[in-house]
């Protein structure tokens, strides 16, 4: 399989990988280091429709665009389809290029308010969403979904239909039903009748996590291209293992020692100046579980790593773990430390 180029708009996106937005973990920081290692497109967190909440730190961050590269996505989630057209607008005002409308988080939070999968139990309030967000913007508008609220009630086809009249520019679907959440295996059957029903992209997301099944799903479904989230936690580089095995058939290797230690620093030295020292401390915790699970020793590690309180303690206590335990050069991580904590400090006060 070759790369190809999906038309967002005026937008090309070159290649058939793509991050899921995902709330807690697809920052900018993230986002970024995704892209440098061979995501095509990347969608941010969710962000709330209800304009009370977009002055919040938390709201700004997630609209927080400076130096992106890359097509600027912002997924938004609510209810009504006037205050989900004021979010899009809002959005775009900020840099979004493409808006993204959630109708696929499983999460009883977002459920509770008849917003993401809720709402495709709710056939026509979905559709006057997307028709009233298409109308709003002049950004190309697309939609994530799942294949249904339960096994029972498979209804993606039918909306995606819906939602190409309204005018979507693209449809992602999670291979699971909203009554599923997370568990048991994706299926793929649905996500081939969306493709097959449709003439925009439409993209296959649930359980890709390696080459050899990003293949396999595109080869089942007919998709686009397919669409990574969980499995990207703490292993960014899935994106260019997927795209160098879709383009040759090839494996490549994981990343050695050395560009391990080198992705990790660039990662967290990104967080901490993109929260501030304080915040990113506390946020980066989970980024480097997610990266160093299953390393021998990484349990007990991580209980001393997470009571840590400041940015530059973290980085030398990981420097000194993945020195012992194989992953750094000799002599690099003392040299890293030096040149990394005055730019810590300038950036992350």
């Amino acid at each position: 399989m070759t790369p190809a180029s999906i038309r967002l708009g005026t937008h090309a996106l070159d290649g058939r990988v793509f991050l899921a937005p995902m709330a807690g973990v697809t920052d900018r920081p993230f986002r970024q280091l995704c892209r440098r290692l061979g995501a095509a497109y990347a969608v941010s967190e969710m962000v709330a429709s209800n304009p009370r909440v977009w002055s919040s730190v938390k709201s700004a961050r997630r609209t927080d665009h400076a130096g992106e590269s890359g097509v600027r996505a912002v997924q938004i989630a609510g209810a009504d389809p006037l205050a989900m057209a004021e979010a899009a607008r809002h959005n775009v005002d900020r840099g979004a290029q493409v808006i993204d409308l959630n109708l696929g988080c499983p999460a009883k939070k977002v459920c509770s308010v008849a917003a993401g999968s809720a709402l495709m139990s709710d056939e026509p309030l979905a559709l006057a969403i997307v028709e009233a967000v298409a109308r709003a913007v002049d950004v190309p508008v697309t939609v994530k979904m799942r294949t249904g609220p339960s096994p029972e009630q498979r209804n993606a086809v039918r909306l995606a239909r819906a939602f190409e009249r309204a005018g979507a520019a693209m449809i992602a679907v999670h291979g699971r039903t909203r009554a599923c959440g997370f568990r048991g295996d994706a299926e793929y059957a649905t996500i081939g009748e969306v493709k097959a029903a449709v003439s925009i992209p439409v993209v296959a997301n649930g359980d890709v996590d390696s080459p050899a099944k990003a293949r396999a799903v595109l080869r089942a479904t007919g998709a686009d291209a397919v669409m990574v989230g969980r499995a990207a936690q703490g292993r960014p580089w899935i994106f260019r293992e997927i795209a160098h095995f879709l383009a040759t058939g090839e494996a490549l290797p994981p990343p050695d020692d050395a560009e391990l230690e080198a992705l990790l620093r660039a990662h967290l030295l990104e967080h901490y100046a993109f929260y501030g020292e304080r915040a990113g401390v506390r946020s980066a915790r989970k980024h480097v579980g997610w990266y160093l699970a299953g390393r021998p020793g990484a349990r007990s590690f991580l209980d001393a790593f997470n009571a840590l309180d400041d940015a530059p303690a973290q980085l030398a206590a990981l420097e000194r773990f993945l020195a012992t335990s194989g992953a750094a050069g000799p002599g690099r991580a003392a040299a890293g430390a030096a040149n990394d904590t005055p730019y810590l400090r300038s950036q992350a006060a």
